[in-house]
């Protein structure tokens, strides 16, 4: 059952410092606070969609740190919000804050409004990385917040971003396993991407920052969707939704990011699987096959260059990413 949020983005309030990497006027497009009418009209838009489903549907207030914004008002907006749980039309609340504004007075007062999920921005669990990007808070902060927030009985979804400045390829993975050991019910991976107005953007003309590549990063993040796939954790965004491209400075954007991570975990699976070379016709799940092959075939040619001629064809019994292969004499392997 396909799960999906009405987003209040609720940019910068709460927020008790401006992050290396952050303008969320700019990630978000909103350039107000989100008022009752808002909300109003954001849920009437989502129920007169033909595939609404009031079930599997939340009202998210994400962008800024929710539960550090000015009490009243946060009390006001869950207010609105819950007057649509109460009427049926939403299943739940979901929010985003930091892991240094979690304690349990404002869980209890979450609790009572229908929240459902809390989203922690993690980010990264280096301390080191954390302090140069300006976070604020430790990763201790992200460990005692994840328990908390566990023990009252809220889903839990933790978000990390890739290639910030002073990490590594290897800091990005050690932060997805610590991840895993907090056992979250989702995670968001955000590559980062560099914005005019950002600190980042003067540390990328200075030098001091040079971003990851696309292709470096479309290889970690493959890696990442593998880990948290095997230990059970689901992954609901790779990369951000859109961004003004107007306003891009550096990073590894890409419109169809998630995409070439799947296609990456395709051409790894294939060479892992496939014992020596020679021509074979793989099968993929239908909708898998652009995937499979890769943005402009580029998976086919990859193989080939490696010694491998492949064709690729559907079954519909096949999972996504599950391949199985055949050598095209039919001898089967």
């Amino acid at each position: 059952m396909s799960h999906s949020n009405i987003s209040i983005f609720v940019p910068h309030l709460g927020c008790p410092n401006r992050c290396s990497f952050c303008d969320q006027n700019i990630i978000s497009g909103a350039e107000k606070s989100p008022k009752t009418e808002d909300i109003n009209k954001a849920v009437l838009t989502a129920k007169a969609s033909l595939n609404y489903n009031s079930a599997t549907t939340e009202l998210a207030f994400f962008g800024g740190s929710f539960t550090a914004i000015d009490r009243e008002y946060m009390v006001e907006l869950l207010s609105d919000a819950k007057r649509f749980v109460d009427a049926g039309d939403i299943s739940g609340i979901r929010i985003s804050t930091r892991p240094d504004c979690i304690d349990e007075d404002v869980l209890q007062l979450l609790k009572q409004y229908g929240v459902k999920a809390i989203e922690l921005g993690a980010q990264s669990m280096s301390d080191e990385v954390l302090k140069a990007n300006n976070r604020g808070h430790r990763a201790v902060d992200v460990i005692n917040a994840s328990s908390l927030i566990k023990s009252y009985g809220f889903q839990l979804g933790l978000q990390m971003m890739t290639g910030l400045y002073k990490s590594t390829y290897e800091v990005d993975k050690f932060t997805a396993k610590e991840i895993v050991l907090l056992k979250p019910d989702t995670v968001r991976i955000y590559p980062t991407i560099t914005l005019f107005g950002t600190k980042l953007e003067a540390l990328v003309k200075s030098g001091e920052y040079i971003p990851p590549s696309l292709y470096e990063t479309v290889d970690l993040c493959a890696e990442l969707l593998d880990l948290f796939e095997l230990n059970e954790i689901k992954v609901i965004r790779t990369g951000l939704h859109t961004i003004d491209e107007s306003r891009y400075v550096a990073g590894p954007w890409h419109p169809a990011f998630r995409e070439l991570c799947d296609s990456k975990r395709y051409l790894n699976k294939i060479i892992e699987i496939l014992p020596e070379k020679g021509e074979y016709i793989l099968s993929v799940n239908p909708k898998e096959i652009s995937k499979a092959t890769g943005n402009k075939k580029a998976n086919i040619i990859k193989l080939k260059d490696l010694g491998y001629k492949v064709s690729v064809k559907g079954d519909g019994s096949l999972e996504p990413l599950q391949v199985t292969f055949e050598r095209m004499n039919n001898s089967c392997f």
